[in-house]
């Protein structure tokens, strides 16, 4: 049976090579890494959850103001967004229609609305898990804004802005059934699977597991189906999903980080950012996060009060 499943997980990851129906635009994976990723420098201290204020109310959809980035996005037609494929109840491609979902692929589509009046007017762009920040750099090919379950952080703030945080997670470990793995104090020299680039490897690396880095969670999940890891670790809403693909496969030990959920966005259209945080404002007051929460979370138990905005 385990091995059905890591056939059949690797058959979703083969689907990988895809593209989006309405937007091929699909970057390439890069090939599998095991090694560590380069050690970040470490970053002045910040306000990791605050972010820049809205400039007023929202314009009305296809009234951009002019001059301003959301104009430059309205005349392209198309809002792009950087995400993956393979986060599931975020952004993972769905089997049947090719399609990328989640809660993330949501968060887009409220920004998409907001500058559009329609929310499918969406382009999205598989990016490297490992280069979220970098997605802004290249002129022809670069992204609008970074939805990926990624986390604000103060070192990541010196490459990109972000938005008000969105969602608030902690990270957790995803162990078998038949595990006697309890939690971090458990981890010690065990091979433990977490995504290149991610908060989540740096966190178990300090725990002093023998961290095993892999480009996505798809891949983690089978290094953990084919028993190359004991166990994967990254945040509880991103196990949940896993867990949901292997019946033997359990959630376990209470959180031992805080994650910030945020949209990255080009330092240099902080008038964007303002933009996004009016749209994350109204949303909480319309109840549209809320019904995000519901279709992907809800299997997570009542949808929490959204995280209250932060400003600079």
């Amino acid at each position: 049976m385990r091995a059905r499943i890591a056939l059949a997980a690797a058959a979703v990851l083969a689907l990988a090579g895809c593209t989006e129906p309405a937007a091929p635009t699909t970057a390439p994976i890069p090939a599998r890494q095991t090694e560590a990723p380069p050690a970040q420098p470490k970053a002045p201290d910040c306000d990791a959850t605050a972010s820049l204020r809205p400039a007023g109310a929202l314009p009305a959809p296809g009234r951009m103001p002019a001059g301003s980035y959301m104009a430059e996005i309205q005349k392209t037609g198309r809002l792009i967004l950087g995400t993956s494929q393979d986060s599931p109840l975020f952004s993972s491609r769905d089997p049947f229609t090719g399609r990328v979902e989640g809660f993330d692929i949501d968060m887009g589509r409220l920004v998409a609305k907001a500058i559009f009046g329609d929310a499918s007017k969406l382009q999205i762009k598989v990016i490297p898990h490992a280069d979220r920040t970098k997605q802004f750099d290249d002129e022809g090919d670069k992204v609008d804004l970074v939805i990926n379950t990624m986390t604000a952080n103060c070192t990541r703030w010196q490459e990109v802005d972000f938005s008000t945080v969105y969602l608030e997670t902690g990270q957790r470990l995803l162990v078998r059934k038949d595990s006697e793995i309890d939690g971090l104090d458990d981890l010690a020299d065990q091979r433990v699977c977490a995504a290149v680039g991610s908060t989540s490897f740096t966190n178990i690396q300090k725990a002093g597991a023998d961290a095993v880095a892999r480009n996505g969670w798809g891949e983690c999940l089978v290094a953990f189906q084919q028993n190359e890891v004991v166990a994967i670790s990254t945040d509880d809403t991103i196990l949940a999903g896993l867990a949901e693909q292997d019946p033997f496969a359990k959630v376990v030990g209470p959180r031992f980080t805080e994650e910030p959920y945020a949209i990255a966005i080009s330092k240099e259209h902080p008038d964007f950012t303002r933009f996004v945080n009016a749209v994350l404002e109204q949303s909480r007051r319309d109840g549209s996060w809320k019904d995000a929460y519901d279709k992907w979370l809800g299997a997570l138990g009542p949808a929490p009060q959204p995280p209250a905005a932060r400003y600079r």
